[in-house]
C-alpha cells in the first residue's frame, strides 16, 4: 500500500548525521512533524532543567578529596536559586562568611587558584568540573606553578573568581561554571581565566574556553590551550582582549601539526 503519512522528509535529512543541530526535520504541511516537535519539547525541559537543578558540592567534596586537592566549600551573596536568577550582581560576589573563610587561607598567595561554581547549569558541573581541574591541577604541577585550594561556590557567577583570586593573593585564577544551556547542550561547561585578579575586572580582560564536554571541546583540548593562555599571561602579564588564543592544536599521531585554523 502507499504511504500516507503526512509527513515530507526533508532532502538534506542526511546532513544529521554530522551535526546535533535541528536541520533538515522534514514537515506536515507547513508544520514540524510530531517528533521533531516532541524532541523539541525534551529538550527545552533538559535545559530548564539544568538551570534549576542544585548543584551537589558535597559531592564534589568528595570528589576532590579523592584525588588530594585541598578545597574550600562557599557562597556567593545571592542566598538562593531564585535570588541568583532575579540578582546578578549578588552572584558576583561572596558573602561575609565566605570572604572570612577564605582571609585566612590567604597566607603568601599562590600563582594559580581555581574556582567550580554552578553558573547555569550545575548539570555541566557534576558532569565536567572535576576531570578538567585535574588536568589543570596537572599542568600547574608540570609547569612548578603553586596552587592555591579550589573553591566551591553556590550561586557563583564569572565574576565572582576576581574576588576570591584577590583574597587568595593569586596571580592567576580561573574558573570552572556551567554554561547557560542550549537546546542541545544542557551540560555545556565554561571555563574563564584572568591575570591579576581583583574585584572590578570587566570580561575584557578575561579569557573563554567554552563548550567543554565529550560531545564539544575535549578536557585534553580545552587543557592544551588553557596552558598556553597561562604561560602567555606569565610572560606578559596581562589577560584579555589583548591576549590571543595562538595556540597549535595538537594534531593526531602521524599528522603534521597545525595552527589555530581562524589565523591560517
Amino acid at each position: 500500500m502507499p504511504d500516507r503519512s503526512p509527513t515530507i522528509d526533508n532532502p538534506w535529512q542526511h546532513l544529521r548525521q554530522l551535526t546535533p543541530a535541528r536541520i533538515a526535520l522534514g514537515r506536515a504541511g507547513v508544520s514540524l512533524p510530531t517528533s521533531a516537535q516532541l524532541d523539541f519539547q525534551f529538550a527545552h525541559a533538559q535545559a530548564r532543567d539544568a538551570v534549576h537543578l542544585p548543584l551537589d558540592c558535597e559531592a564534589l567534596a568528595a570528589e576532590l578529596d579523592k584525588h588530594g586537592l585541598a578545597h574550600l566549600q562557599l557562597h556567593s551573596a545571592a542566598t538562593d536559586r531564585q535570588t541568583y536568577l532575579q540578582r546578578p550582581d549578588l552572584g558576583r560576589r561572596l558573602d561575609e562568611a565566605s570572604a572570612a573563610i577564605l582571609d585566612a587561607h590567604a597566607k603568601e598567595g599562590c600563582d594559580l587558584t581555581l574556582v567550580i561554581a554552578d553558573g547555569l547549569s550545575a548539570l555541566a558541573v557534576q558532569r565536567h568540573a572535576v576531570p578538567m581541574a585535574l588536568k589543570i591541577a596537572e599542568q600547574a604541577r608540570t609547569e612548578g606553578w603553586s596552587l592555591g585550594p579550589i573553591g566551591l561556590v553556590e550561586q557563583g557567577r564569572v565574576a565572582i573568581a576576581d574576588e576570591i583570586g584577590q583574597r587568595l593573593k593569586a596571580r592567576m585564577v580561573v574558573i570552572l561554571l556551567g554554561e547557560r544551556p542550549g537546546l542541545s547542550s544542557p551540560d555545556s561547561l565554561g571555563l574563564y581565566f584572568t591575570w591579576a585578579p581583583q574585584v572590578g575586572r570587566h570580561d575584557a580582560q578575561r579569557n573563554c574556553i567554552s563548550n567543554i564536554r565529550p560531545e564539544g571541546l575535549s578536557y585534553n583540548l580545552a587543557a592544551h590551550r588553557l596552558l598556553y593562555l597561562l604561560r602567555e599571561a606569565s610572560r606578559r602579564q596581562l589577560s584579555g582582549v589583548q591576549l590571543k588564543d595562538e595556540a597549535e592544536v595538537p594534531a593526531l599521531e602521524g599528522a603534521p601539526r597545525a595552527g589555530n585554523f581562524l589565523l591560517g
